[in-house]
């Protein structure tokens, strides 16, 4: 007997920003250099918060950052930093607001290296998502040992706040595995 698939995850159901990124984003393949460089930002900015914070500064964030163009963040200086220190529109943490500066750095070294972003990143997974099925999401884990490489692989090429966990949700996040749990209507999308 096929299983109907009537609702979303769990974890998509608080408020409308968290309704509409899990159904049009959330899990959805990415393969745009830009788009991810984006999300790992994004994800990095989630640590310690929730997501539904980082959805409802989202346009903010992109507007502070500009657009979170690795060209033009690289040559952020101090000013930049202290004028984002003082946008209430954006995650106030100097750490972080550092690791965006690096991590356009590092951006540019995956290129240089690796051709693409994506094709860095695709390639664990022989560029075809994971398909998880998990139940409930009490069984879909917070990090795996995939996570654990490509954290330890991030870091070794100056990125920051891309520790395994912050890297398992990028994953989620960019479609590189699919978690949307088995209930969901979108599992089999």
């Amino acid at each position: 007997m096929e299983t109907k698939h009537y609702k979303r995850c769990d974890w998509a159901e608080q408020n409308e920003l968290e309704k509409q990124y899990h159904d049009t984003e959330w899990g959805v393949p990415l393969y745009d250099d830009r788009k991810l460089f984006e999300m790992l930002i994004l994800e990095g900015m989630q640590a310690g918060l929730s997501w539904s914070t980082i959805l409802s500064k989202r346009e903010s964030l992109r507007s502070a950052f500009d657009n979170f163009d690795p060209a033009i963040l690289i040559n952020y200086d101090e000013n930049k930093i202290e004028e984002l220190m003082q946008n209430t529109g954006v995650i106030r943490n100097r750490l972080k607001i550092k690791s965006v500066i690096g991590n356009a750095k590092a951006y540019y070294k995956v290129q240089e290296q690796h051709g693409s972003f994506q094709d860095f990143l695709w390639k664990y997974v022989d560029y075809k998502p994971i398909q998880n099925q998990w139940a409930d999401i009490s069984s879909v884990p917070a990090s795996t040992a995939l996570s654990d490489t490509i954290s330890r692989d991030l870091k070794k090429l100056g990125f920051k706040f891309v520790g395994t966990t912050i890297i398992y949700a990028f994953m989620q996040a960019v479609g590189i595995v699919n978690d949307h749990l088995t209930c969901c209507y979108l599992h089999n999308r």
